[in-house]
């Protein structure tokens, strides 16, 4: 087949999905449920929404903010009473802050690591700093936006008084997985040619790579499993729920997308100290405050083996890495991270809140 024809035949059957897509509501800033925990939006800037979620009885001093990654919507961290990590935290006495990343339009598409990292998030650790009254906050990342916290924290650590990172990409030279043994045979200039069709890289391409997780999708049929075909109340909510997440894939904005691929799945710059952002080479020895490291035993997205690396390349003291025997997605909905995983998490911060 043709060059010409490979990309007449891709841009056909993006077209077609890309519709498809867009029947079904994917990356509409408006299609999630209703929200489980009541919350106020305190901040609207660039591609970024900011959530306040107010507890109840507060315990902690500094703030946590929340970085959620930026392919999929945010409510699987509150998905239903009983089964929400926010509502962990409040419960805790954490005031909570979660960001809610808007989907890039064409005209976003030049956004990439430094945008979100130095322009986006740097905004909303300034307001909480502001808001709060504080020199530092606590800062936590889930999946993607945990290696947004990383590059955050080593570009401006005199902002952050403890991380957490959650399942964070970190060594992309892991390939236990089969999907990203995937990624090597991507070459750039197919992301370029992603890009100057779509300018971004499209929301069904970013589903399409779930698709391609298939122990993903086997470890959320197992979960879903325990409520199939019985009777316990709730059943019907958590599948629709579960359904509309899976739906819920937003654009990855283009530069972001040329980075990820060529810098850190196909070069893992980071782990190797060769990423640079803005004008900046990303030190992870720069990070010196208290770090706890999250990491899935189950994870069928991210290899644990690429997550638990990562004490060896920062510079805290006070450093360990907590696993724990569930998935990617039960680490924020199961009922045992809920009930076991979460209050330790909680534990950790409160002890270092001071």
């Amino acid at each position: 087949m043709s060059l010409l024809s490979e990309i007449a035949g891709f841009w056909m059957e993006g077209a077609a999905r890309t519709l498809e897509a867009f029947s079904q509501g994917y990356g509409s800033p408006d299609t999630d449920p209703p929200a489980t925990t009541p919350y106020r939006v305190v901040y609207e800037g660039g591609m970024l929404r900011l959530r306040h979620y107010q507890a109840p009885k507060r315990r902690h001093k500094n703030p946590l903010l929340i970085v959620y990654a930026l392919v999929k919507r945010p409510f699987i961290l509150d998905l239903q009473p009983g089964k929400s990590v926010v509502e962990s935290l409040l419960q805790q006495g954490f005031e909570v802050y979660l960001t809610d990343w808007l989907p890039p339009a064409r005209g976003d598409s030049w956004r990439g690591f430094d945008s979100y990292v130095n322009g986006d998030l740097a905004e909303a650790v300034r307001l909480l700093q502001i808001r709060e009254k504080v020199e530092q906050i606590n800062l936590m990342g889930y999946c993607l936006g945990a290696l947004l916290t990383l590059l955050y924290s080593a570009l401006h650590q005199q902002n952050v008084r403890n991380l957490v990172t959650l399942t964070v990409p970190f060594d992309m030279g892991v390939r236990d997985l089969p999907f990203y043994n995937l990624v090597d045979f991507v070459s750039d200039d197919a992301v370029e040619l992603v890009t100057r069709i779509y300018g971004n890289c499209p929301a069904w391409m970013v589903n399409g790579g779930f698709n391609l997780m298939a122990p993903m999708h086997h470890a959320l049929d197992k979960y879903v499993g325990l409520y199939r075909n019985s009777v316990r109340e709730g059943y019907a909510e958590m599948f629709a729920l579960f359904e509309h997440w899976m739906r819920s894939d937003v654009p990855l904005a283009g530069q972001l997308y040329r980075e990820m691929h060529q810098l850190i799945f196909k070069r893992n710059a980071l782990k190797r100290g060769e990423l640079i952002i803005g004008d900046e080479l990303i030190d992870l020895a720069r990070i010196t405050c208290p770090l706890l490291n999250v990491v899935a035993d189950e994870d069928d997205v991210v290899h644990p083996r690429s997550s638990l690396g990562l004490l060896d390349h920062v510079g805290s003291e006070d450093k360990s890495n907590m696993t724990f025997p569930t998935g990617h997605l039960g680490s924020v909905v199961s009922a045992g991270a809920i009930r076991k995983l979460w209050p330790q998490v909680g534990n950790w911060l409160a002890e270092r809140d001071q």
